[in-house]
């Protein structure tokens, strides 16, 4: 007996200054096809500091994108990052899945800063050796699980599946990318958040978000010309606005991008010095944020490797009919968590 398909996911990613969704369909060789990718902007104090503030803006925004994109697949999923997600690779002796089941959440509860009945918990078996077993935990406060998937079910959908967005940032590499040898950074930079997620020789060892993102840069470009956030936003992009021009703002970006690079530095320095690796070889940007002028040229200064700003579409196959090539290549670094959630399916 042939199985039934297992029904695809829309990626639903909700981060503080827009929506993305991406709907994907499984080819037969392995590949994916597009069916939806679309983005609405979010009004700033509808999420601040990953908290939603005014559920009504959020759910008007992707009500309205379910029915401008006539999207008919029930299933959703969504994720999460910031303050309210934990993950943490641990150590505990050998044990079989049924004890470890029985266990976890006690052991879980020495290295979660929060109260353990506040949380979601989840874990997986990394590798085994002799008497110990190296087990990889994530734990995500409840409330804020609740917040993101009422958004959901309020546009009509039903949520199957909550991520970390570390972890949808890697499937979307993984879809598109080799990882082969070596040490890749993969760095998401959103309005308020940066992801980073570390991969050595295709598995993942480090994980961290930073407060940092775009939002910087806005807030800098508005101090320094007196400019509403609209404007700046449109600058930051290296669009010309009135009488203000890119030369303008370069030296504003400059200098938040070279903030940026000071806070990567810190991460990737702990990093180094907690682990075996001495060294990235690569940095692969996402996210809305790696669109800012000249970023990659200063984090490619700064660390000396090679910095690369993600495609998640690159091995997917759209109609230049349905999808303009010019909207995708604009967007595609900030759909790239919505992209890796979407090749998730129901129940996995």
């Amino acid at each position: 007996m042939f199985g039934k398909r297992k029904k695809q996911v829309v990626g639903c990613d909700v981060g503080s200054s827009s929506i993305k969704i991406v709907e994907l369909k499984p080819l037969k060789n392995g590949e994916y096809q597009l069916v939806h990718a679309a983005i609405a902007n979010l009004s700033p104090e509808a999420i601040v500091d990953g908290a939603i503030m005014d559920s009504s803006l959020v759910v008007e925004a992707l009500s309205r994108l379910i029915a401008d994109n006539s999207i008919r697949n029930p299933n959703f999923g969504g994720s999460l990052s910031g303050h309210s997600v934990i993950i943490k690779k641990i150590q505990l002796p050998a044990m079989t899945e049924a004890e470890l089941t029985e266990s976890i959440q006690w052991e879980a509860e020495q290295y979660i800063p929060f109260d353990i009945n506040d949380v979601n918990l989840d874990y997986v078996v990394l590798e085994s050796s002799g008497d110990t077993m190296d087990v990889l935990l994530v734990a995500v406060k409840k409330d804020r699980i609740a917040d993101y998937t009422s958004v959901i079910v309020q546009a009509g959908k039903e949520p199957v599946l909550v991520d970390v967005d570390v972890f949808a940032l890697q499937n979307a590499f993984e879809t598109n990318y080799a990882p082969g040898e070596g040490t890749i950074g993969l760095v998401n930079i959103g309005a308020s958040v940066m992801n980073i997620n570390v991969l050595h020789n295709g598995t993942s060892i480090f994980w961290r978000d930073v407060a940092f993102g775009g939002n910087q840069y806005t807030e800098a470009i508005q101090r320094e010309l007196n400019l509403p956030r609209e404007e700046a936003e449109r600058l930051k992009l290296g669009e010309q606005v009135g009488e203000h021009s890119l030369q303008q703002v370069m030296g504003v970006l400059n200098s938040v991008s070279e903030d940026l690079a000071a806070e990567l530095q810190k991460t990737f320095d702990f990093f180094v010095a907690t682990s075996s690796v001495d060294r990235l070889d690569r940095v692969v940007l996402a996210g809305g944020g790696s669109l800012v002028l000249n970023l990659d040229t200063i984090l490619k200064d700064r660390f000396q490797v090679d910095v690369e700003v993600m495609n998640p579409f690159r091995n997917i196959r759209y109609s230049e009919s349905d999808f303009d090539p010019e909207w995708i290549n604009r967007h595609a670094p900030a759909m790239s968590v919505a992209v890796g959630l979407a090749v998730r399916t129901v129940g996995d």
